[in-house]
Order: structure tokens, then C-alpha cells, then sequence
């Protein structure tokens, strides 16, 4: 039973299950009338959504419809369509709609589409004030109502007869703005309005103008007035100038009036209506004129343009000569053209005010150097004076005889530095010309006021002289020559040299000259001599006339071993070093004899000593022993005496002098090396006895052994203190 009820059950599940089917197969948006409205229109946004079902019920569809992304209108329905009703467009309703369809978990979107409504609302614009003074300003507010921002406004300020003043003010978060206009001179009755604009798809968009405003302004003053006397005309040179501005004001207090000519305030006044000013006029007086009237932030002006006459022309100076010598004569002339009655005065210039000179029309004067200078003339006719242009009058002094020398003090310069030369004249008015030669060839022109310099920087080894200067200003005595300036040129060191006799031993007690020589290098010249140790030691120094120098070191001793080197400079100042070269001191020819006798004398006593002994074991030897042959007894007594002189603990192998400079002592002994090869040969024979253990014990005979016995050629020593000069590179 309760099987059937299951199947029953499912059975019944599956047909609901088949009832509810169903699936989107479209939706979209609709727009009526159009999607371009007018505004003020009304507009309806559809959303319909197109859905199919397996069997005919009923669907729960949620609406939601978007603008710009931004939620405006959602419902639930069970129809396939829904209205979003805008009974009045506006140009805020302007966008891009779409609408979103849900139902019983399942969504479909439609496509977007732009909805245009064309027009704004007029906008309101008001004023914070009707009546304004000039100086005052007027506030305004212009609004669009029901319009929705960003938005721009623009208001207008509109006079007669002028081209209305606009203000544009970007609002972006709100439909109204305000701002103010300024009420200035000449504005009566003034008329604002303002317009709206938004930014649309296809561009920007205005709105109608917005109602007029008037506003009328009250003057606090009249523009003022000026005027001369005598009429601006009418005005000669020398005449009495007279200007009166005045003005009408409503209130007196604060009041300023301010007369001025090309930005120069002439005269002022306040809390008055009128101003004077007077002047004898000149032709400089001529130009525009300017009386302002100011009062808080209102200022009216006036202008007038003033013409004065030319009464007589400027003055005329004229000059004999610009450029004279001193004790020369001046005439300095003062003319005006077409006009003759006018008081006359000669001037010089100078930085404390005008020197006059004679109230003439002439001057002649007899100059000295302090009348260089700028001179004018002044004429005076009516009050009126005027004064010439400037006339420069130089007068000169003869230059001195210049001197020619070196800015560092001494005659001289090494080869290959610059030399800079200086050519002073002590006397003379500048400007002063130089000229620098070096032999017969110009080098150089220098206007200066007392002195110029030259640098020659091509120095030759042969440039020992020849130069001077000449020096001359616009005097007619004409050009002053210095005298002729030799010049030392100093050659540096070059490649000093050490060499030494004798070169590299030296015996203990003898004498050692050291030579220091240079290849190049001006005279004198500084030789000194170190010697290498720890820190350098200065062993000799001496100044020479020459590119050499001989030191004589005498008695060498032991401690005078070591490395040796020279250095030499001149007057350029530039140290030049040689290589080194080493000494070694030796012991002399007799000591070495002392010692060679008595290592001979302990050698030959080590022999008898060995003689006896051996001939005193020969006597005791008994048996077999007695049989050695001679032949064999030779090489054993030669073994056994080479073995005993080698361990004998009193051999003497040397004093200890000998030791230290046993390197000193081998490159002597090299030395001797042919002597030895060449030395005589002595045979000497010595009879020996012969011992044969295998024959009888009795049995005699001789054996000669021959020794050879090397005799010293003593003749390669002669020569070996010679006066040539070993490692010298001048050695002959």
C-alpha cells in the first residue's frame, strides 16, 4: 500500500515539475513617444520581457530599470511588461536607459538605449540690489530649477551703446551660482540677465535667457574738468601757465583730486573740489595732462593735451680742437641761431655740479691735463634757459720713456716656461698705447692706461735678448721706446750620472772619487751626494761652473759599504737624480798576505803534526799490516790528510772581515781567473812504499806521484787601482 502511494507521489511531483517551465527569450527597453523629446514633455520608459513556458501560468517578473548605471524606477508584476512614467521631461531625464528581468531565479538584461530631451528650463536670475552707486557692486543669483548638475552659467552685464561683459562660472555640484560685477564711471542704468548650459552626447546645450534685471546707479561726483590760462593753444616759452580742475560732488568727505603729467603727480588736494597749478612754461612743459578725482572706489579723469611755443632754439657750444696737447690754447663759442639778445655762461661738468667758467658767449683758455673734461653753454632769455649738448675736451701730457721687465723680478726664464713681460710708463695721459717686440718683430699691441703685459710663451734655447716696448698716446711728441731687455734663458738638468774610481771595491783605508756629471743644464750648478740608508744622507754638496764635479772621499772604512747616488739643479729649480751605484770596501792587498801566511803556517803545522803521527803508527804496524803496496798507501794518506784538514777544529778559514764581505771577495777572485789558468806547473816526485796483503809481507818498491804546485801570477794586481773611471758613463 504504501508502495503505490510513493509512486503515486512521484508521479504527480514530475507533472508540477513540467508545469513550471520556462525561459527568457529576450528583453528589451522601449521609449514613448520617442527618444528625443522636447522637455516638458511626458515619457515613458517600457521594459517588456519576452519569456516562453512549457503550459500557461502564472510568473512573478521583477522590474528594474537603470539610468546611467543608477537605479530610477523597480517593480513586481506578473505581466511581461512594465512602464517607468515621467509626466515632464526635463534635461536631467537625458541618458542612457536599460532594465534588468528576474523571475523565480532566473535574470535576462536588455540592451541600453540613449533617451534625449531637448531643452532646458529657463533659468531665474535675481539681484540683491535695484539703486547702486558708482564703486558699488551689484551681487546676482541665477538658478535652473529642476535641473541637475555638472552645469555652467553665464551672466551678462549689458550697457547702452556697449557691448554687454560676461562671467561664465562652472558649477559642479549644484543648479545655481552666483557672482558679482563691479558698477564703474559712465554706468546709468544697468540690465543683467543670465543662460544655463549642459553637456549632451552630441555637445553642449543652452538654456533660454533667463528674465532681465535693471538696476540704476548714482553718481557721488561729476567728472571733473580742467583748463588752463592762457589757453593750452596759445602757450609761448616764458610764459605764466595756469591749470584749475574741478569737479561736483554729492558728498565732500573723501574726496581726493590729483593733477599729473606723464605719470608725475604734479599737485594734489582732498576733501576739495578744485586744484591750481602754475609754472612759467617751457617746451619741455608740452604733453598730456591728467586730472583724477577719486572717491572710495570710484575714479573719473580728464585729459588735456598742451602745446608750448619755442621761444629761441638750444645753444650751440663749438670747441677750437677736442684733442689738444697741455699749455696748448683752447676756444670754447656759444651761439643760438636767428637770435642774438640772450645772457650767455661757459660751464665745465663735474660730478659735484656745474663749475662756471665766464659768462660769455667765449672762452679762451691755455690747458693743462685737469681740464679734460665735458663742457656745455648755457643761454638765458625771459627766465627761460637752456643749455647745450656736451662737448668732451682731452687734453694730453707726453708719455715718459716706458721700462721693459719681467713680472716675476729676474732677467731670466727656463726653457720651455713662459715668460711675461710688463712695459710701464710713468708719466703720460691715458690712453696709452704699447707695443711689444721681440728682435725687429711686433708682438703685441695693448691700450691701457699705464702699463700693459705680454706673455711669450715660444721660448727658444737661442732667445738670450731683444725685447722692448714702445709707448704712445695721442700727444704729438709721437712714440717712446724702452731699452732693450736681455733675457736669461736657463737650460734645466737633464740625465745626471754617478761614477766612482775605483768603481765597485775599494780597499780599506784607500781614497774614493766619486764623479756626478750632467748632459745638460745651464751653469752654475748644484751637485750634492747621499748615500742610502735608513733615510737619505747628505755626504757632500758643492755649486759649480761646470756640468761636473769630482768628490774625493778619503780613508774608506768598512761602514762606508753601501749604494751611493748624486743630484743635481740649477736655477730652474728642478731636482734631477742619478742611479745608484754600490760600493763595497774590502780588506787591502797585505792584509789578505797576513792572512794567507797564517793560514799557510797553520796548515803546515797541521801537516807535521800528521807526518808524525803517521810515521810513528808505521813503526809500531806489525804482520799483515807492513804489506800494503804503495800503490795503495797514496790515495789513503791523501784522503786521510784531505779529511783531517776539513775536521780539524783549528783550520783557519778567514778572519771574520773576510766572511762579511765574502761576495766582495768572489767577484776579486772571478777577476783572477785567467791569471790562474796560465800559471806555471812543477812535477815534484815522491817516493812511497807499497803494501800487497796478498803477497809477501816484505816486498819494497817506488811509485812517483806527481803534484802539481800552482804558481800565482801576481801581475793582474798591477792594474788594479788605475785611474779609469768604472760605471761613469764619461769614462776614458
Amino acid at each position: 500500500m504504501y508502495l503505490a502511494l510513493l509512486v503515486v507521489f512521484l508521479q504527480c511531483s514530475e507533472l508540477y515539475a513540467q508545469r513550471k517551465v520556462f525561459t527568457f527569450n529576450d528583453v528589451e527597453i522601449r521609449v514613448q513617444p520617442s527618444v528625443k523629446v522636447k522637455n516638458g514633455a511626458p515619457l515613458s520608459i517600457i521594459c517588456h520581457a519576452d519569456i516562453s513556458k512549457n503550459t500557461d501560468f502564472q510568473l512573478k517578473h521583477n522590474f528594474t530599470i537603470f539610468k546611467d548605471g543608477k537605479l530610477v524606477f523597480m517593480t513586481v508584476s506578473d505581466k511581461e511588461d512594465a512602464r517607468y512614467e515621467i509626466p515632464v521631461a526635463k534635461s536631467a531625464d537625458t541618458g542612457d536607459y536599460e532594465c534588468t528581468v528576474q523571475a523565480d531565479g532566473k535574470r535576462s538584461f536588455s540592451k541600453s538605449i540613449y533617451v534625449w530631451v531637448v531643452g532646458m528650463t529657463k533659468p531665474i536670475l535675481t539681484a540683491d540690489k535695484k539703486e547702486v552707486s558708482e564703486g558699488e557692486v551689484v551681487k546676482l543669483r541665477c538658478e535652473l530649477p529642476e535641473e541637475v548638475p555638472p552645469l555652467e552659467f553665464f551672466f551678462r552685464k549689458i550697457k547702452t551703446n556697449s557691448a554687454p561683459k560676461e562671467k561664465r562660472v562652472p558649477e559642479q555640484n549644484q543648479n545655481f551660482s552666483e557672482v558679482e560685477f563691479p558698477v564703474e564711471e559712465g554706468d546709468n542704468i544697468l540690465q543683467f540677465d543670465c543662460f544655463g548650459k549642459r553637456q549632451v552626447r552630441s555637445g553642449w546645450e543652452s538654456s533660454q535667457h533667463s528674465n532681465s534685471t535693471l538696476v540704476t546707479v548714482k553718481e557721488p561726483f561729476i567728472k571733473p574738468t580742467l583748463i588752463t590760462r592762457p589757453s593750452s593753444r596759445n602757450v609761448t616759452e616764458g610764459d605764466q601757465i595756469e591749470f584749475e580742475c574741478s569737479t561736483e560732488v554729492a558728498q565732500m568727505r573723501g574726496i581726493e583730486i590729483i593733477f599729473q603729467k606723464n605719470r608725475t603727480i604734479l599737485n594734489s588736494v582732498r576733501d576739495e573740489k578744485s586744484l591750481k597749478y602754475s609754472t612759467v612754461a617751457t617746451q619741455e612743459d608740452s604733453g598730456e595732462y591728467l586730472c583724477k578725482v577719486e572717491q572710495g572706489a570710484v575714479s573719473k579723469t580728464t585729459k588735456l593735451n598742451v602745446f608750448v611755443s619755442e621761444l629761441f632754439s638750444k645753444p650751440k657750444l663749438s670747441a677750437s680742437m677736442t684733442k689738444l696737447d697741455e699749455n696748448k690754447d683752447l676756444i670754447l663759442s656759444c651761439s643760438i641761431n636767428s637770435f642774438r639778445r640772450a645772457n650767455f655762461s661757459i660751464v665745465r661738468k663735474s660730478s659735484t655740479g656745474d663749475i662756471l667758467l665766464k659768462n660769455s658767449k667765449s672762452l679762451t683758455i691755455k690747458v693743462n691735463v685737469n681740464d679734460t673734461g665735458s663742457y656745455t653753454c648755457k643761454a638765458e632769455v625771459k627766465g627761460i634757459v637752456k643749455e647745450s649738448h656736451r662737448i668732451r675736451i682731452n687734453v694730453y701730457a707726453p708719455v715718459s720713456k716706458p721700462t721693459l721687465s719681467v713680472v716675476s723680478g729676474s732677467p731670466e726664464v727656463v726653457l720651455g716656461k713662459p715668460l711675461q713681460l710688463i712695459c710701464h710708463s710713468a708719466m703720460g695721459t691715458p690712453p696709452i698705447t704699447f707695443t711689444f717686440y721681440k728682435g725687429d718683430e711686433i708682438k703685441k699691441n695693448v691700450t691701457n692706461d699705464t702699463y700693459a703685459t705680454f706673455l711669450d710663451e715660444d721660448i727658444g734655447l737661442n732667445d738670450n735678448g731683444g725685447y722692448k716696448c714702445d709707448a704712445r698716446n695721442n700727444h704729438s711728441s709721437g712714440v717712446k721706446t724702452s731699452n732693450i731687455l736681455n733675457v736669461t734663458v736657463i737650460v734645466p738638468i737633464r740625465d745626471a750620472s754617478l761614477g766612482s774610481v775605483p768603481y765597485g771595491e775599494v780597499e780599506v783605508g784607500s781614497d774614493t772619487a766619486f764623479l756626478c756629471s750632467v748632459k745638460e743644464g745651464s751653469w752654475p750648478i748644484d751637485f750634492k751626494f747621499f748615500k742610502k740608508t735608513d733615510h737619505e744622507v747628505l755626504l757632500h754638496e758643492v755649486r759649480e761652473y761646470s756640468d761636473r764635479t769630482i768628490w774625493h772621499k778619503k780613508t774608506m772604512k768598512r761602514k762606508d759599504t753601501g749604494t751611493y747616488y748624486c743630484m743635481a739643479s740649477n736655477r730652474a729649480s728642478m731636482d734631477v737624480r742619478s742611479r745608484p751605484i754600490t760600493i763595497s770596501v774590502i780588506l787591502a792587498a797585505w792584509q789578505k798576505g797576513v792572512i794567507a801566511a797564517f793560514v799557510l803556517t797553520a796548515m803546515a803545522g797541521a801537516g807535521a803534526v800528521a807526518l808524525w803521527w803517521f810515521l810513528r803508527k808505521k813503526k809500531k804496524a806489525k804482520g799483515p799490516s807492513m804489506e800494503m803496496s804503495g800503490s795503495a798507501l797514496a790515495p789513503d794518506l791523501t784522503n786521510e790528510k784531505l779529511t783531517r784538514q776539513s775536521s780539524d777544529g783549528n783550520y783557519y778559514s778567514g778572519s771574520g772581515y773576510i766572511e762579511d764581505n765574502e761576495n766582495h771577495m768572489k767577484s776579486a777572485d772571478e777577476s783572477k781567473g785567467p791569471d790562474l789558468e796560465s800559471a806555471e806547473v812543477d812535477y815534484t816526485e815522491v817516493e812511497v812504499s807499497s803494501l800487497d796483503p796478498h803477497r809477501a809481507p816484505e816486498q819494497k818498491g817506488t811509485e812517483t806521484v806527481y803534484s802539481e804546485i800552482r804558481k800565482t801570477n801576481n801581475d793582474s794586481m798591477e792594474n788594479r787601482h788605475s785611474q779609469r773611471i768604472y760605471g761613469h758613463p764619461d769614462a776614458t
